[in-house]
């Protein structure tokens, strides 16, 4: 795939649950384009199909009919084990809660170790001290998460998601738990990775985050309503 391309696209994609015995649809013919090196805000009320979206661009659930394209591969037919090994080498995912995405037993520096070796890099990568400058992290290397505030817990996972790097971080409310004191923090640690080629890709009902974002595709319903702003 070359540059010019996109790290995710989505054509017609079609997802439903089946709850008490009916099919519920959750996506209903998405059209998506995730450009490499841009951030993109998917805003929309609850319900509106963005977590299930993401979770499709995750590989953690396949979509019932369409196609999701990653890094240049159709997700869609993939066996369980070929998503779980794309979602390791190919995907970053970034949790709500700072918390869920951290381990309390390793350092920052630890973690970004840890990254680099799912991603078949070395530990001692020099990727490492650049992603721990990169996102401000140098100084609190050697903490462990208790050590730290949200902010930087979640900047700390921000790097352990995004070391490789992957063709595209996907975040669900990444500053849904972070005082407006920390977010900038965290959409700075975004600016700075779009900067290196990834696409991030953040469901969000945060305004600022919007503000920040290349681009804002809002849903309801299951459905794209407004294309791109």
């Amino acid at each position: 795939m070359t540059s010019a391309e996109p790290a995710v696209t989505c054509r017609d994609v079609v997802r439903s649950y089946h709850l008490e015995g009916r099919d519920v649809p959750a996506l209903r013919g998405v059209d998506l384009d995730l450009p490499r090196g841009s951030f993109t805000a998917l805003m929309g009320p609850s319900g509106s199909g963005k977590s299930t979206l993401l979770r499709l661009l995750a590989c953690v659930d396949r979509a019932d009919t369409g196609s999701v394209t990653v890094d240049g591969t159709d997700v869609t037919p993939l066996s369980r084990r070929a998503r779980v090994r794309l979602r390791r080498e190919r995907i970053g995912f970034l949790f709500q809660s700072p918390a869920d995405n951290l381990l309390e037993y390793l350092t920052v520096r630890q973690h970004l170790e840890l990254g680099a070796r799912l991603r078949g890099r070395p530990a001692g990568d020099p990727q490492i001290e650049e992603m721990l400058d990169r996102l401000g992290m140098a100084d609190r290397a050697g903490h462990l998460p208790k050590q730290l505030s949200g902010g930087e817990q979640q900047r700390t996972a921000i790097g352990f998601a995004a070391l490789g790097p992957p063709a595209v971080l996907v975040a669900d409310e990444p500053t849904g738990q972070l005082d407006h004191g920390t977010v900038d923090s965290v959409l700075a640690a975004f600016a700075a990775l779009t900067e290196t080629g990834v696409a991030i890709v953040a469901a969000t009902h945060d305004p600022a985050v919007a503000r920040r974002a290349d681009r804002v595709i809002r849903m309801r319903d299951g459905r794209v309503v407004n294309g791109v702003s």
